[in-house]
């Protein structure tokens, strides 16, 4: 059977009429697409997490803390134009991460001021802001530019080897211990 499914196909393509044959297809040659060079991460134009969740603490002065939902709703009253559409989870994030460094306290389900940061708060607020002048970088402060970013490039080759080691071997489960031995413990004690 299968020399005459072959032969059908044979006669059936030397049938076909010019036209319904496929025509071959030159193929062009692509323009090359110019390499975009990638543009430099761009830096929040807000302030960072922890001065903004401070500063609603302290306008909100919950006597048990706040609440995520409540330091979100103020955050986003006073800074709605700069703030990502993703800031919601990002200040969870940032909350959890304040609270394990010790810079906040989770009482409940909100947050207060640790000791340390409401002392440093009012001090901060006591102060009276100088006027800055834009300084120009020093010739020590170019100088150090540099090895951080080699300390950088050795941290992530650091990273790199680490992910690259084996993962080690897993240990093989303990041999359970037939049913009549189980039994026999338990009877005996």
């Amino acid at each position: 059977m299968a020399s005459t499914k072959e032969t059908e196909k044979v006669k059936n393509a030397g049938e076909q009429p010019a036209a319904e044959k496929p025509e071959k297809v030159v193929k062009e040659k692509k323009a090359k697409a110019t390499k975009e060079k990638k543009k430099p991460a761009k830096s929040a134009s807000h302030p960072p997490y922890f001065q903004m969740i401070k500063e609603a603490l302290l306008a909100l002065n919950e006597k048990g803390g706040s609440s995520p939902h409540a330091i979100a709703k103020h955050m986003e009253e006073k800074h709605k134009a700069v703030l990502p559409e993703n800031f919601r989870k990002m200040l969870a994030l940032q909350l959890k991460n304040s609270a394990s460094k010790g810079k906040l306290t989770k009482v409940k389900a909100s947050y207060k001021l640790s000791e340390k940061a409401a002392k440093k708060a009012a001090t901060d607020a006591t102060k009276k802001p100088k006027k800055t002048t834009p300084k120009k970088p020093s010739a020590t402060a170019t100088a150090k530019a540099p090895k951080r970013s080699a300390t950088v490039k050795k941290q992530a080759a650091a990273k790199k080897a680490k992910k690259m080691t084996p993962a080690k071997a897993k240990q093989p489960k303990s041999i359970k211990s037939p049913a009549g031995v189980k039994k026999a413990r338990k009877a005996s004690a």
